[in-house]
Order: structure tokens, then sequence, then C-alpha cells
């Protein structure tokens, strides 16, 4: 039995350029790059799928999430039965987590991240090609958890670089951890290529590298990143 699949990626920019009517006459799509789900709907039961290239990006995107390989304390053992069979991670195409930064999307902070270890996760995250993508799983990753007064532990990873999504829990359970990438799933289908609301690996005045903190006389330095952790105005 043969099938065959039409793909229609409909351009936003160029229907934009073109009249409202002769879009809407000839191709359902209004203005914006916006088609009709009534057309949709009766052409893809005839095999022709309709789409814009912003949503045919985020579906590769949203469905091909490569964690990276490696864990600081126990969350980590949390995030390696999330990938066993009675969880079964496969199904959000993530299964497959990668020895190399390089070949990374998404980095786990799974577990206690000391100020000895902070200085590596940076550096890391730094060699992870963009768009890339970081949940801080557990307490510790978040905020410091029960070693927050700790003067070796960092208080959250989000100090040095960007979070997209926050876990809590000591340690949270595999479902948490699927309920993140369906979160992060969620936030990458609703991200724009172009405008205000594009990623930040789109804009070019955003920052792309992040300072790796070291080990001064008394503590980190820097002690936080300015450009993801603004410090919080005081009003007396």
């Amino acid at each position: 039995m043969l099938f065959r699949i039409g793909l229609i990626a409909v351009n936003e920019r160029r229907y934009c350029e073109e009249s409202t009517d002769h879009c809407s006459l000839t191709t359902g799509v209004e203005r914006g790059g916006t088609m009709d789900e009534g057309l949709k709907i009766e052409l893809g039961k005839q095999g022709v799928f309709v789409t814009t290239i912003q949503e045919l990006y985020n579906w590769g995107r949203r469905n091909s999430i490569w964690p990276m390989q490696f864990g600081l304390a126990c969350c980590a053992i949390e995030m390696i039965a999330t990938t066993m069979a009675r969880y079964d991670l496969a199904r959000f195409g993530a299964e497959v987590f990668r020895p190399s930064p390089r070949q990374a999307d998404l980095m786990i902070v799974s577990g206690t991240v000391t100020k000895k270890m902070a200085p590596q996760v940076v550096r890391l995250y730094n060699q992870m090609a963009e768009p890339k993508y970081v949940i801080a799983m557990g307490a510790c990753a978040i905020s410091g958890g029960p070693f927050k007064q700790g003067y070796n532990v960092l208080k959250g990873i989000d100090r040095y670089i960007p979070v997209d999504v926050h876990i809590p829990g000591c340690p949270p359970r595999p479902e948490a951890l699927m309920q993140a990438f369906m979160t992060l799933q969620k936030k990458i289908d609703g991200q724009h290529l172009t405008g205000e609301g594009r990623p930040r690996f789109l804009d070019a005045e955003q920052q792309g590298e992040f300072p790796v903190p070291v080990q001064g006389e008394h503590d980190l330095e820097p002690a936080f990143n300015k450009g993801v952790w603004p410090l919080p105005v005081v009003i007396r």
C-alpha cells in the first residue's frame, strides 16, 4: 500500500506582504500567517499537512531534546530512573544522553552544586551549541537545599546560567522530571523566530557566552552573573 503525504510550509513573511483578500481566497491564510483550522482539517484528510516554518522548526526542536550525560548528586539517580523502561523518556525524544556538550541540547543540573564544581558546570554550558536549555532539578540546584547555609555550596545554579525550568523537591521523583520536559516543550513550542518573543539565541543583543567563575580569596569571583541574576532592589 502506497501512502502519499504532502507537506506545505507557509512562509509567514511572504503572506504578510501580500494582500489579505488574495491570501484568504487562494490559500486560507490570513494576515500574520494564521491558517483557518477547518481548512487544515480538510487538507489533512487528503494527506496534505499545512504548517508554518515556525511551527515546523519548533516541532523539530521540542521532540529531539538530547540531554547531556552528567550528574552531580542524589538527584542524578532519579534522572537515571526516568530513562528506564518504567517511565520511558524516549517518548519525548530525549533518551539520547550525549557524553559531549557539543552534541547536547539540554543540561539537567541534578544535585548539589558546590563552589568547586560551579566553574565546571558553567564551562560545560558554554561548550553546548545553541539552542540550549537548562533544567534545575531538585532543591539543591535551585537554592542550595538543606546545604544552603554551607560555605561550600552554591545557592542556586541560576546565579551563573539561565534556567528554563525549576523542579522543586528533595529529591524530585521521575514524574517531576517528565513534567519538566513537557513544560520545556511547551516553552519551545511558543517561541517565535522573529520579534520580541524570539528566544535568546536568535537575539544578537543577548548574552551568548557566560563568564566562568574562579576561586577567589574568600568566595567565587564573580559572586553571580549580573546578566541572569540581577540584584533585588531594596526599598527602604
